[in-house]
């Protein structure tokens, strides 16, 4: 091989905080086209209900496990509510396999944003960094396959827990309470909006948590509720000065036990 013919370290892109401009650059960006017209031949699986609340020193964040595609139940155990970094978690609501892969994309470029920068992107700044994400899917909402998450963390600025919704085309929205998004969003709102209190401990945070899913899922069929019988339970992360982690599923159960008692 000629030597003068062999590319240079120089001629690729300089590794910027930003991981999918660096892919870009290398021209290995993720692409979010569908063919007209092949929404039509795509049976994707959808995942339902997510929420998320605060409570005195923190937020926590919920989410049932039953995946629906049309009228039938495709998954009962799909996980909608992941980490995202050390101070943070995300849940997922929409198409379920491009959900999760732009939950995995958040998650390397905070990862990628540290590693670079050396310090943590501000949880203002992962929030509008993911409303990038959302806007950037938006050539597959035309097709009909829609992706919107639910973003909460803990600010170490502020010294509380904070929490965001998001629109279809990436508008980003600070909720001051609660927020929930996905199919049985308005019926957990509406529990959570007589539930909450702004003096909640973690316990009874988990609490409002599991009562808002199983209130959703009592009036919405494509929310899973707790299913005792199969040990199924919601997936649940709390975010605090601690930072981020999964609740225990004893205390899960035992909220869940709880929600059904008095939902139902």
């Amino acid at each position: 091989m000629n030597p003068s013919r062999m590319p240079l370290p120089l001629d690729a892109p300089l590794p910027g905080s930003s991981f999918t401009e660096l892919l870009t650059g290398l021209g290995q960006a993720p692409t979010w086209d569908v063919p007209p017209g092949a929404e039509r031949m795509l049976q994707a699986p959808e995942g339902t209900t997510v929420l998320a609340l605060r409570y005195a020193g923190g937020v926590v964040m919920a989410g049932d496990r039953q995946a629906t595609e049309g009228t039938t139940v495709a998954h009962r155990r799909i996980q909608k509510v992941f980490p995202a970094d050390r101070y943070s978690a995300v849940a997922i609501a929409g198409t379920a396999g491009l959900a999760i892969e732009m939950v995995r994309l958040f998650q390397v470029e905070l990862e990628h944003y540290e590693k670079i920068e050396g310090i943590r992107l501000s949880l203002e700044g992962k929030a509008n960094f993911l409303a990038r994400l959302v806007r950037g899917q938006l050539p597959m909402v035309f097709q009909g396959l829609i992706v919107v998450p639910l973003f909460a963390g803990y600010d170490e600025h502020e010294e509380r827990g904070r929490l965001y919704t998001f629109d279809i085309v990436g508008g980003r929205y600070e909720e001051r309470d609660y927020g929930s998004t996905g199919s049985g969003s308005r019926l957990a709102k509406s529990y959570l909006r007589t539930a909450f209190r702004p003096d909640l401990d973690p316990s009874a945070a988990l609490r409002v948590a599991l009562g808002a899913l199983v209130a959703a899922a009592d009036e919405d069929v494509a929310t899973g509720g707790p299913d005792l019988r199969r040990g199924i339970l919601p997936s649940v992360y709390a975010v605090d000065a601690d930072g981020v982690r999964e609740v225990p599923e004893d205390l899960v159960r035992e909220a869940a036990e709880a929600a059904l008692e008095e939902v139902r």
